[in-house]
Protein backbone atom coordinates (compact mmCIF):
# COMPACT_ATOMS: atom_id res chain seq x y z
CA UNK A 1 0.00 0.00 0.00
CA UNK A 2 3.24 2.40 0.89
CA UNK A 3 4.57 1.73 -2.12
CA UNK A 4 1.70 2.22 -4.21
CA UNK A 5 1.01 5.71 -2.67
CA UNK A 6 4.69 6.94 -3.01
CA UNK A 7 4.53 5.32 -6.48
CA UNK A 8 1.47 7.74 -7.32
CA UNK A 9 3.01 10.56 -5.56
CA UNK A 10 5.62 10.34 -7.96
CA UNK A 11 3.79 10.30 -10.64
CA UNK A 12 2.33 13.33 -9.43
CA UNK A 13 5.02 15.47 -9.03
CA UNK A 14 6.28 14.18 -12.47
CA UNK A 15 3.15 15.36 -14.72
CA UNK A 16 3.42 19.19 -12.26
CA UNK A 17 6.59 19.46 -13.57
CA UNK A 18 5.62 18.41 -17.02
CA UNK A 19 2.82 20.77 -16.78
CA UNK A 20 5.28 23.54 -15.85
CA UNK A 21 7.58 23.17 -18.42
CA UNK A 22 4.59 23.90 -21.14
CA UNK A 23 4.07 27.06 -19.81
CA UNK A 24 5.61 29.74 -21.99
CA UNK A 25 9.18 31.11 -20.60
CA UNK A 26 7.32 34.13 -20.08
CA UNK A 27 4.71 33.20 -17.40
CA UNK A 28 7.36 30.95 -15.96
CA UNK A 29 9.04 32.85 -12.74
CA UNK A 30 5.04 33.80 -11.69
CA UNK A 31 2.56 31.16 -12.27
CA UNK A 32 2.03 27.87 -10.42
CA UNK A 33 1.17 24.66 -11.08
CA UNK A 34 -0.14 22.31 -8.33
CA UNK A 35 -2.63 19.49 -7.53
CA UNK A 36 -5.85 20.62 -5.68
CA UNK A 37 -6.69 19.15 -2.32
CA UNK A 38 -10.43 20.40 -2.13
CA UNK A 39 -12.77 17.44 -2.11
CA UNK A 40 -14.82 17.34 -5.92
CA UNK A 41 -13.44 20.37 -7.12
CA UNK A 42 -12.92 21.19 -11.00
CA UNK A 43 -10.62 19.58 -13.43
CA UNK A 44 -8.51 23.15 -13.46
CA UNK A 45 -8.81 26.50 -11.88
CA UNK A 46 -6.29 29.73 -11.61
CA UNK A 47 -6.47 31.72 -8.59
CA UNK A 48 -4.81 34.71 -7.68
CA UNK A 49 -2.44 33.86 -4.86
CA UNK A 50 -0.74 37.56 -4.95
CA UNK A 51 -0.51 40.72 -7.23
CA UNK A 52 2.62 38.59 -9.38
CA UNK A 53 1.51 35.21 -9.04
CA UNK A 54 -1.28 33.20 -9.89
CA UNK A 55 -1.68 29.16 -9.45
CA UNK A 56 -2.98 26.86 -11.77
CA UNK A 57 -4.74 24.07 -9.53
CA UNK A 58 -5.87 20.88 -10.89
CA UNK A 59 -7.89 17.45 -9.82
CA UNK A 60 -4.91 14.96 -10.41
CA UNK A 61 -7.39 12.28 -10.12
CA UNK A 62 -9.67 13.49 -12.93
CA UNK A 63 -6.49 14.62 -14.99
CA UNK A 64 -5.61 10.71 -15.20
CA UNK A 65 -8.20 9.80 -17.17
CA UNK A 66 -7.81 11.98 -20.15
CA UNK A 67 -5.21 11.16 -23.05
CA UNK A 68 -1.90 13.55 -23.14
CA UNK A 69 -2.68 15.40 -25.42
CA UNK A 70 -5.78 16.77 -24.17
CA UNK A 71 -4.48 17.47 -20.86
CA UNK A 72 -1.84 19.74 -23.23
CA UNK A 73 -4.59 21.49 -24.55
CA UNK A 74 -6.95 21.95 -21.26
CA UNK A 75 -3.93 23.16 -19.93
CA UNK A 76 -2.81 25.65 -22.67
CA UNK A 77 -6.52 27.03 -22.56
CA UNK A 78 -5.62 27.76 -18.46
CA UNK A 79 -2.23 29.35 -19.74
CA UNK A 80 -4.46 31.61 -22.23
CA UNK A 81 -7.18 32.60 -19.70
CA UNK A 82 -4.22 34.05 -17.78
CA UNK A 83 -2.29 35.97 -20.60
CA UNK A 84 -6.36 36.84 -21.41
CA UNK A 85 -5.93 38.07 -18.26
CA UNK A 86 -9.65 36.74 -17.57
CA UNK A 87 -8.62 34.94 -14.13
CA UNK A 88 -11.27 36.45 -11.42
CA UNK A 89 -10.13 38.58 -9.02
CA UNK A 90 -11.60 38.61 -5.48
CA UNK A 91 -12.69 42.05 -5.36
CA UNK A 92 -14.21 44.10 -3.12
CA UNK A 93 -17.77 43.18 -4.12
CA UNK A 94 -18.85 40.18 -1.88
CA UNK A 95 -17.06 42.83 1.11
CA UNK A 96 -19.38 45.66 0.33
CA UNK A 97 -22.54 43.47 -0.30
CA UNK A 98 -21.88 42.02 3.22
CA UNK A 99 -21.39 45.98 4.30
CA UNK A 100 -24.00 47.50 2.69
CA UNK A 101 -26.77 44.48 3.67
CA UNK A 102 -25.34 45.18 7.26
CA UNK A 103 -26.09 48.67 6.96
CA UNK A 104 -29.56 48.36 5.57
CA UNK A 105 -30.39 46.32 8.04
CA UNK A 106 -29.17 48.75 10.88
CA UNK A 107 -30.35 51.70 8.86
CA UNK A 108 -34.22 49.76 9.17
CA UNK A 109 -33.69 50.00 12.58
CA UNK A 110 -32.86 53.56 13.38
CA UNK A 111 -35.01 54.95 10.43
CA UNK A 112 -32.00 56.74 9.12
CA UNK A 113 -33.14 57.61 5.56
CA UNK A 114 -30.29 59.05 3.97
CA UNK A 115 -28.08 56.51 5.49
CA UNK A 116 -30.70 53.80 4.50
CA UNK A 117 -30.82 55.06 0.27
CA UNK A 118 -26.72 54.72 0.45
CA UNK A 119 -26.69 51.32 2.23
CA UNK A 120 -29.30 49.89 -0.45
CA UNK A 121 -27.11 52.02 -3.62
CA UNK A 122 -23.67 49.71 -1.97
CA UNK A 123 -25.75 46.47 -2.08
CA UNK A 124 -26.70 47.33 -5.81
CA UNK A 125 -23.89 48.58 -7.22
CA UNK A 126 -21.97 45.75 -5.34
CA UNK A 127 -24.76 42.98 -6.28
CA UNK A 128 -24.59 44.69 -10.36
CA UNK A 129 -20.66 43.82 -10.04
CA UNK A 130 -20.69 40.29 -8.90
CA UNK A 131 -23.37 39.31 -11.29
CA UNK A 132 -21.28 40.59 -14.54
CA UNK A 133 -18.14 38.54 -12.79
CA UNK A 134 -20.85 35.49 -13.34
CA UNK A 135 -22.76 36.30 -16.16
CA UNK A 136 -22.91 32.62 -18.12
CA UNK A 137 -23.05 34.39 -21.66
CA UNK A 138 -20.00 36.51 -20.49
CA UNK A 139 -17.94 33.37 -19.29
CA UNK A 140 -18.30 31.25 -22.46
CA UNK A 141 -16.97 34.42 -24.68
CA UNK A 142 -13.69 34.23 -22.45
CA UNK A 143 -13.61 30.51 -22.51
CA UNK A 144 -13.72 30.17 -26.28
CA UNK A 145 -11.66 33.10 -27.18
CA UNK A 146 -9.24 30.80 -24.43
CA UNK A 147 -9.53 27.90 -26.70
CA UNK A 148 -8.19 29.86 -29.47
CA UNK A 149 -5.36 31.33 -27.80
CA UNK A 150 -4.44 27.49 -26.62
CA UNK A 151 -5.02 26.39 -30.27
CA UNK A 152 -1.54 29.24 -31.35
CA UNK A 153 0.41 27.63 -27.98
CA UNK A 154 -0.37 24.43 -28.94
CA UNK A 155 1.54 25.07 -32.29
CA UNK A 156 4.07 27.35 -30.48
CA UNK A 157 4.93 24.40 -28.81
CA UNK A 158 5.09 22.18 -31.97
CA UNK A 159 2.34 21.17 -32.79
CA UNK A 160 0.10 21.01 -36.39
CA UNK A 161 -2.52 23.19 -36.51
CA UNK A 162 -5.08 20.24 -37.08
CA UNK A 163 -3.51 18.06 -34.50
CA UNK A 164 -3.97 21.30 -31.94
CA UNK A 165 -7.96 21.25 -32.90
CA UNK A 166 -8.50 17.33 -33.02
CA UNK A 167 -6.61 17.33 -29.37
CA UNK A 168 -8.82 19.85 -28.02
CA UNK A 169 -11.81 18.55 -29.63
CA UNK A 170 -11.58 15.56 -28.24
CA UNK A 171 -10.47 16.95 -24.58
CA UNK A 172 -14.02 18.40 -24.99
CA UNK A 173 -15.64 15.27 -26.06
CA UNK A 174 -14.00 13.09 -23.05
CA UNK A 175 -15.09 15.95 -20.55
CA UNK A 176 -18.83 15.94 -22.28
CA UNK A 177 -18.89 12.07 -21.31
CA UNK A 178 -17.57 12.18 -18.13
CA UNK A 179 -19.56 15.26 -16.74
CA UNK A 180 -22.79 14.31 -14.64
CA UNK A 181 -23.57 18.16 -14.44
CA UNK A 182 -26.34 19.72 -17.39
CA UNK A 183 -25.10 22.56 -17.29
CA UNK A 184 -21.55 21.80 -17.16
CA UNK A 185 -22.01 19.42 -20.33
CA UNK A 186 -23.58 22.37 -21.70
CA UNK A 187 -20.67 24.56 -21.58
CA UNK A 188 -18.46 22.23 -22.70
CA UNK A 189 -20.97 21.24 -25.88
CA UNK A 190 -21.02 25.04 -27.04
CA UNK A 191 -17.11 24.85 -26.58
CA UNK A 192 -16.78 22.66 -28.89
CA UNK A 193 -19.28 23.81 -31.34
CA UNK A 194 -17.47 26.72 -31.50
CA UNK A 195 -14.07 25.32 -32.01
CA UNK A 196 -15.33 23.26 -35.10
CA UNK A 197 -16.77 26.50 -36.35
CA UNK A 198 -12.95 27.48 -36.04
CA UNK A 199 -11.27 24.30 -37.19
CA UNK A 200 -13.94 25.01 -40.56
CA UNK A 201 -12.68 28.50 -40.91
CA UNK A 202 -8.78 27.75 -40.16
CA UNK A 203 -9.35 24.95 -42.93
CA UNK A 204 -10.26 26.68 -45.27
CA UNK A 205 -8.20 29.46 -45.47
CA UNK A 206 -5.42 26.76 -45.54
CA UNK A 207 -6.92 25.68 -48.98
CA UNK A 208 -7.37 29.43 -50.33
CA UNK A 209 -3.54 29.94 -49.19
CA UNK A 210 -2.10 26.71 -51.10
CA UNK A 211 -4.78 27.80 -54.53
Amino acid sequence: MTSYTSATARAEMSELRRLKSLLPPELQSWVMVEGTTEINPPLLRSEELGRDEIEIQIDLTKWENLAIDQRNLLFWHEVARIQNDTIPREGWEMAALAIGLGGAVGELWVQDGLLLLLALSLCGISGYRLWQKNNGDKKLKEAIEADEKAIALATRFGYTLPNAYKSLGSAFKSLIEQTPNRRQRKYYESRLQALRQSAAKAKAKTKQTIS
